[in-house]
């Protein structure tokens, strides 16, 4: 099953409403979409978005590094000597994680497709659907706790909320607000996006603690950069926390686990630069006894799909974020993966079992 051709389109969907960060805000979600295509008629299909602020890529650093750099190492070498091909793409570039994890889904699309298996089988195939949490964007208090409200009538009952772009008073209120009218049936978790300083962070969990807002946890409090921070925050809250931005390689993985400077892991393949990589970090987590979430960047059906199935794959991931499709205007895809809800199914075709890719 030899590679004999990798093309690339580009794909634009606007959502619904802007997604809000500490970060950025997003009102359409651009891709970068790859299909491999093999000499036995397999092609695989992956995605990757541009997420400057959090990996560095661009639509054009992505393109470019598939196509000038990675097709004409991988064109004509063989999937079924996929272990060389993955160590050889980590090789050659340095970061460009979001265009080595496009590649990546291709190739285990088509692998999977060899064996005749839907990819989270292939990978490990520990469970077989998944729930969704549903993210609130940074706004007033108010136009959270009105958004909080609406999703959790539509089902959701794991909010993730994000913090981290004003004063942490601000932040406190809007949590406040989303409590006192969805209730405490619903799980509430905090992604401040490197929002608070580690000191800022301590005071402020503590205070949630204090008044009974009951978080599950608390995503990224600190700089990315900043790993005796958020060990210092870890050490001095009872919430849970996990990090995210701080963790691309394994290498930092084991560098967040040995020192036990976070609670949790979120891994991302756009982060992590495929499945290829994150297996290694999700196997660092469970033999240190953390577990792990699987998100994603604002992505199509397409790239969720292959981090869905990852996510299915393994049994230390324990939470899922893959509510990216559910903000988007239009799709990009038939097959893949379904939703209903918050719950989340997989077909029963090989691969990613995408059938077709429509580019907008």
């Amino acid at each position: 099953m030899k590679i004999v051709q990798i093309e690339t389109f580009r794909a634009a969907v606007p959502l619904h409403t802007p997604f809000k960060t500490a970060l950025r805000t997003v009102h359409t979600a651009e891709a970068v979409v790859v299909n491999i295509i093999c000499d036995n008629g397999i092609n695989g299909w992956g995605e990757a978005p541009p997420t400057l602020v959090i990996t560095g890529d661009s639509l054009e650093s992505i393109e470019s590094a598939v196509l000038h750099v990675l097709k004409p190492a991988l064109v004509g070498k063989s999937l079924l000597n996929h272990e060389s091909i993955f160590q050889e793409m980590h090789k050659l570039l340095v970061g460009n994680t979001s265009a080595k994890a496009a590649v990546d889904m291709a190739i285990y699309d088509c692998l999977a497709q060899y064996s005749r298996l839907p990819l989270y089988q292939y990978l490990g195939g520990y469970r077989n659907k998944l729930e969704t949490d549903y993210t609130v964007s940074v706004n007033s208090p108010s136009e959270m706790a009105e958004d909080a409200l609406l999703y959790s009538m539509r089902g959701f009952d794991v909010l993730k909320i994000k913090v981290g772009k004003d004063e942490i008073e601000t932040d406190i209120k809007r949590i406040q607000a989303i409590r006192q009218v969805i209730g405490d049936s619903v799980k509430i978790r905090l992604d401040a996006n490197q929002g608070w300083e580690a000191k800022a962070a301590v005071r402020a969990i503590r205070k949630m603690e204090d008044l009974n807002l009951t978080i599950e946890l608390v995503e990224q409090p600190v700089p990315a950069h900043d790993i005796e921070g958020l060990k210092k925050v870890t050490d001095n809250v009872e919430t849970p926390i996990m990090a995210d931005e701080s963790v691309f390689t394994p290498q930092q993985a084991f560098q967040v686990l040995k020192t036990r400077s976070a609670d949790l892991i979120n891994i991302k393949l756009m982060k992590a630069g495929g499945i290829y990589q994150a297996q290694k970090i999700n196997n660092l987590a469970e033999v240190c006894g953390v577990e792990c979430m699987v998100g994603s960047m604002i992505e199509t059906r397409l790239g969720i799909t292959a981090a869905a199935h990852f996510a299915a794959s393994k049994k230390n991931i324990t939470r899922f974020d893959f509510d990216a499709p559910l903000m988007l205007s239009t799709d990009i895809i038939a097959g893949g993966i379904q939703y209903n809800g918050k719950t989340i199914t997989f077909p029963d075709s090989p691969g990613l079992g995408v059938k077709a890719v429509q580019i907008h």
